[in-house]
This record gives C-alpha cells, sequence and structure tokens, in this order.
C-alpha cells in the first residue's frame, strides 16, 4: 500500500498538479492538507475519473481543510476539533485491515513565538496538547500524517541557530511535539529512512528566493505506531514538484508499506 501526504495549498488552484501527481505517482491513498474549499465544492470529478472513488473531505470555506482520497474503500470515523473553535483540520479513516490513517493540518502559529502577544501561538501549542491526550489512548495501528508545521531536528532547517526564535523551530513547539511523539511512541518515517542528518525539506516559503536557495524546512510528517512502523518499505519527497508552474509552498511525501 503506497499512502502519499500533501499540503496542497488550494486543491482547486491546483488541481491539475494533483492529477499530475496521482498519474506519476500512483498512491493508493492521498492526504491533502489546506485544501480551502467548502466541502459541497471540493473538485470530485477528477479524483472520481482518476479512481479515487473513495473521498473523505473536512473543508471550509477560503481557510485551511483536509481531504483524503483512495482506490481502496474506507471508513470516516473521525474529525477531531484539536484546534477547539470549529476549523477543518483533521479526518480520519479506517482502511482494509484495519489500518487507521489520521490526516492532520497543525496551526502555522502566527508569527511571534508567544502565546501572550500572539494567540495563534498559543493555540497551536493547545492543539498538539489535546492530540497527545488523545494519543495516549490509540490501541490499533495508526499513521499520522500531514503538515505539522513543525521541523523538530536541528539538521531540519536550512539554518538551526538562525531559526530558534522562528515559529515552526522554536524549543517549546519541539518540546511540545515531542510530548506527543511519546504519548503513543510514534516512529518518524522520515527519519527512518532519510537518517539525519541528510537534507528532507519538505517546505520552503514563498518569502524568500525559494527557487534558487535551498532554505528548506522538514514541517510534513509521516508518523507510525510501533507495531506498524516495521511494515514501511520505503519513503521518500517528491521534490519535483517544486519545479512545476505555480507550486504548493510544499511537496508530497510517499510511504510505502507491505501491510
Amino acid at each position: 500500500m503506497k499512502i502519499a501526504t500533501w499540503n496542497i495549498n488550494s486543491v482547486r488552484l491546483r488541481l491539475d498538479q494533483v492529477e499530475r501527481f496521482l498519474a506519476e505517482q500512483a498512491p493508493d491513498v492521498l492526504c491533502l492538507q489546506e485544501i480551502k474549499v467548502a466541502e459541497h465544492l471540493f473538485p470530485h470529478e477528477m479524483f472520481e475519473r482518476l479512481g479515487y472513488t473513495h473521498r473523505a473531505v473536512h473543508g471550509q470555506k477560503g481557510y485551511h481543510g483536509v481531504a483524503t482520497v483512495s482506490r481502496l474503500p474506507f471508513t470516516e470515523f473521525s474529525r477531531h476539533d484539536w484546534q477547539d473553535n470549529g476549523e477543518a483540520r483533521h479526518v480520519g479513516v479506517e482502511l482494509p485491515g484495519g489500518l487507521v490513517l489520521e490526516n492532520v493540518y497543525i496551526p502555522a502559529g502566527g508569527d511571534v513565538a508567544d502565546r501572550e502577544v500572539n494567540p495563534k501561538f498559543g493555540q497551536k501549542l493547545d492543539f498538539i496538547g489535546r492530540m497527545t491526550r488523545w494519543a495516549d489512548k490509540i490501541d490499533r495501528p495508526t499513521l499520522i500524517v500531514g503538515d505539522f508545521n513543525i521541523a523538530p531536528l536541528d539538521c531540519d532547517v536550512y539554518d538551526h541557530k538562525a531559526l530558534l526564535k522562528v515559529v515552526s523551530h522554536t524549543p517549546i513547539e519541539i518540546e511540545t511535539l515531542a510530548r506527543f511523539q511519546d504519548a503513543h511512541g510514534w516512529v518518524d518515517l522520515g527519519r527512518r529512512f532519510i537518517p539525519a542528518p541528510e537534507r528532507n525539506y519538505s517546505w520552503w516559503s514563498y518569502r524568500s528566493y525559494w527557487r534558487a536557495k535551498d532554505q528548506g524546512r522538514r514541517l510534513d510528517h509521516m508518523w507510525a505506531s510501533p507495531e506498524l512502523a516495521p511494515q514501511a518499505r520505503a519513503h521518500r519527497f517528491v521534490e519535483e514538484t517544486r519545479r512545476w508552474d505555480q507550486p504548493s509552498d510544499h511537496v508530497p511525501l510517499i510511504t510505502e508499506f507491505d501491510l
């Protein structure tokens, strides 16, 4: 089973790119984040035409939103409001064989790493705190994927020292994410297959000369339950999407499992 995740930064704007990715990479399941569309306006027709006939869409107008599309049947069973404000940032499905796939879009957290000055930063930490309490109770093989908006390791950013005070790589975010990881013993597949300190970026800011400078961060992740992780056979990031016309600021990740 081949599972992909991609923050597409507007699925309707980049529908041609999603179609190209599905045609070239042929994942069995694709988890999208930041779809930026209400559920009734989601572009179902293209996915249906390509054989992705099973879809779970948790969207909202203009912002956020996640969708899981699959060639394999699944059962949608959860939409957690870890943001605690009604934003569409999660959908969970159960795939054949009992594999649970959680698709999540953690908030970016604004520009200032201080919850007193910047409420969005506090919301991000609280979001992960709610996820941590949830993860502590997981009792089935689970894969959680998506845009975590945190680069946890020193080598997950282009300049560790320069970014220590920049949201996405601050010590408090890294510590908060580590507590989430410890709550279930999640295995970070990105670093299992591409060991530190090898380059493994998934996001580049539109604000920089991102095609010329490799100022990346590893914000997107695929984490497996301890009992599922040994069944992962391969993992990679699909960086060629950066060279496509008007690309997302994120690139897709793919993990292959022998289930």
